[in-house]
Formats: structure tokens, sequence, C-alpha cells
């Protein structure tokens, strides 16, 4: 995949301060990869091998069926089958010790496996990086970092973990202000949830829900960095 396909200038990511950068980071070299995929790169061979290797998972078939043509999805799907069914659903009997060494590792293998997934996560990794040496160098970037109005836990857990590998002595002013902007959102987010778990209570009938409605929906994208997709049904007691 060429460079500059994920190249995401870091200002362009804390800019906005609006909800948790890393989420956008994510968005938008995933947005990105799937525009690519299913557009100029369809075709081209060292993509399409790649694309057959490892195939997509759920999430991000969505994301190519969404951004894509139809057509240009069945031809990624054309090649990336008959992968499917050479590596392991070839013709003829196979005995157990040929399902245990080869098949069901290569079902396994692309069971876990997906192609935007892998390159996700490669480039958050530079990117992370990119951050880190940011806040070590910059001040007007420490001050944009700390401006953000929250952090995701799974990307609080990204930023810890990519801080690590910063100089010694940084490490603790860059924990407080990140560890911050995880927390606050957090301590904000349990008073949401246990008024909204109040608003059942007979007791506070007619009163008002503040920014409790959609608590259980930010919850989630708290603890799993993405939007739940299910919709509350209006036939259940749901308030």
């Amino acid at each position: 995949m060429r460079e500059d396909i994920c190249t995401i200038p870091i200002s362009e990511v804390f800019e906005p301060r609006d909800g948790c950068p890393i989420c956008r980071m994510r968005d938008m070299l995933e947005d990105r990869m799937a525009t690519y995929i299913t557009g100029a790169a369809m075709m081209e061979p060292d993509v399409r091998i790649e694309t057959n290797r490892l195939g997509f998972c759920r999430e991000h078939f969505d994301q190519i069926l969404d951004r894509g043509s139809r057509l240009s999805v069945a031809l990624i799907l054309e090649s990336l089958l008959k992968e499917v069914e050479n590596d392991v659903l070839p013709e003829g009997k196979a005995d157990q010790k040929t399902a245990v060494k080869k098949l069901l590792p290569a079902a396994d293998a692309r069971a876990h496996s997906c192609f935007i997934c892998e390159n996700i996560e490669k480039n958050m990794e530079h990117l992370l990086e990119t951050v880190i040496n940011l806040w070590q160098t910059e001040e007007d970037f420490r001050k944009l970092y700390a401006q953000q109005p929250c952090l995701c836990f799974p990307h609080y857990r990204a930023l810890l973990r990519a801080g690590t590998k910063m100089n010694k002595k940084n490490f603790p002013a860059f924990h407080e202000v990140t560890a911050s902007l995880a927390r606050n959102y957090l301590q904000e987010l349990e008073g949401d949830v246990t008024h909204f778990c109040r608003m059942f209570d007979y007791r506070n009938q007619g009163a008002d829900w503040g920014n409790s409605r959609d608590s259980i929906e930010r919850a989630i994208w708290f603890l799993t960095s993405r939007q739940p997709q299910a919709e509350p049904d209006a036939g259940k007691k749901n308030r």
C-alpha cells in the first residue's frame, strides 16, 4: 500500500477538539483504506494478493461495501472466495492429521485476519509514535493535547503503551494529562448512567433526564471505541 494513503497530519486529528482524537485518527485511516481498496487499488496485483490472503472482518466488509460500487466489491470477493476454497475447502477427503496440521490452522488464520485491521494497526503504531514525539518536543502540541475533551478507554490504553517508550522523565507528566482526559469523561459518564438508572424509579417520574438518555451508547463507545449499532426497541421498556 502506498505510504501517502495513510499519511495523516497529527494537527488535522487534534485541532477539532471534538471527542477522542485517536478515534478520529483511526476513522480517517479506515475511510482512506476502504476507499482506496475499492477504487484505484482494486486491480493492483500486490493489493489483491494481500486482500486475498487476509480477507476482511465483518465491520470492514461493511465499510468497503458502503464506499465502493457493488461491482468493485464483487471483483474483490471473486478472487477472495477462490483463495478461501483453495486454502480450507480443497476437493477430496482429508484425514485427521491433515485437518489438524493444515486445514484447521488455515481456517483459524482466516477467521481472525483482516486486511484493513492489519494495516490500521501498523499505521496507528507509527502515528502514535509521532504523537509521543510531538508531545515531548512541541509545547504548542502539549497545550493542544491537553485541550482534548476526552479519550476513550482503548485509546487511553494505546497512548499509555506508546508513552512507555518516551524519555522516563517525561512520562509522569504525559500520564497525568492522558489519564485525566479519560478519567474526567469516565466520571461524567458514571454520573449519567447512574442518573439514567434512577429515572426508572417511580419516584422520579417526570424528572429531568439531563444528559442521561444516550448514556448507554456513550458508555459502550467509551469502553470499546465503537458506537453501538443496535437501536432501542420502542415496543420494549426503553425510555
